[in-house]
């Protein structure tokens, strides 16, 4: 049951390795999970947990160019590297999101003579001293990123990202068990608003994605998110292998999904835990994959044998939610 405190985790019927870890486990002055005995971490060479065996470029749950349930763009160079970009909120839900949340939104475009939900947003946006503008359709259609504004676009400053130690400290403060989830070189930008959504739906703490060769927060990843992108925090790491390092350190388990890996359903993945996603063309990346403790894979009855990078999150995601239910 999430929010139990009990951050105190042993190997005891969790079908998980040995932990040799040291220092503190997540949340207090407790023993590391599993206690003092040994772990072999999921490398080459080693004994790997749950059936996981090292692969050149197999992909996760998607094949190369599969982006079923979104419409792929082409790649802009600003999505992928430019942190510094102002961010446009486009669409009535979005802007609604923000002007609930805590978002700074520095003016809000709207259609001349606008009616139904957008008099809404107009008299947030007043009670909020956000300066409103109207102006004729076409602007709007010039200036819109997702070609669906709906009459709408908020402009923000650039997106804040948040950072891990954050998202750890949200879990603390909550008094619950960590769930991230860690996306490797996710480029479509509706498959990263799509996880986000999901991670919002289960409860996560954040999400975690790398700064190179990978979607960044954009006016379509915050559509795409309806709205959850305004209450997940989402860091933008220079190393992933890294910062799963220091994710052990914090006593989290990781796990990868891979088409490698033990069944989802026999998996343990309850206790303070990161789920690593790879992109859509080649999966989770080799050095990425030995460095995670263990592996599982989504059984398939049918005749495909992969599916969409967010859908694959959703369907590991809400199986944790299940365990610590």
């Amino acid at each position: 049951m999430r929010g139990n405190g009990n951050f105190n985790r042993s190997n005891t019927n969790t079908g998980r390795p040995a932990s040799s870890r040291g220092g503190k486990p997540f949340g207090g002055e407790k023993k590391p999970f599993g206690g003092n005995s040994t772990r072999k971490p999921y490398a080459g060479g080693e004994k790997k947990p749950y059936g996981a065996k090292p692969r050149a470029d197999k992909p996760a749950f998607a094949k190369p160019k599969d982006n079923a349930g979104s419409q792929a763009e082409p790649k802009k160079e600003d999505d992928f590297f430019d942190e510094s970009k102002p961010l446009q909120l486009e669409g009535r839900n979005a802007v609604l999101e923000a002007l609930a949340g805590e978002r700074t939104i520095d003016r809000i475009l709207v259609k001349q003579e606008s009616e139904g939900m957008v008099k809404v947003i107009i008299a947030k946006a007043r009670e909020k001293g956000i300066v409103v503008q109207e102006v004729v359709r076409q602007k709007l259609d010039d200036m819109s990123e997702t070609g669906n504004h709906q009459g709408v676009i908020a402009l923000c400053p650039a997106y804040e990202y948040a950072s891990v130690e954050d998202m750890l400290a949200a879990a603390r403060e909550k008094n619950e068990e960590p769930l991230l989830i860690i996306l490797d070189e996710i480029s479509d930008p509706h498959n990263l608003g799509a996880v986000i959504r999901t991670a919002d739906a289960v409860g996560a703490h954040g999400v975690i994605i790398p700064k190179r060769r990978a979607c960044g927060m954009t006016a379509t990843v915050v559509r795409a998110s309806a709205g959850a992108a305004a209450y997940i925090p989402v860091a933008r790491v220079t190393n992933i292998t890294n910062t799963i390092e220091m994710l052990k350190k914090e006593n989290l388990w990781i796990a990868c999904a891979d088409m490698d890996g033990d069944s989802l359903y026999s998996a343990p993945l309850t206790g303070a835990l990161a789920v690593v996603i790879g992109g859509e063309g080649d999966g989770v990346g080799r050095l990425i994959r030995e460095k995670c403790d263990f592996a599982v894979q989504i059984p398939m009855r049918g005749k495909v044998s992969s599916l969409n990078a967010s859908v694959a999150a959703a369907v590991v995601l809400f199986e944790v939610v299940r365990r610590r239910s």
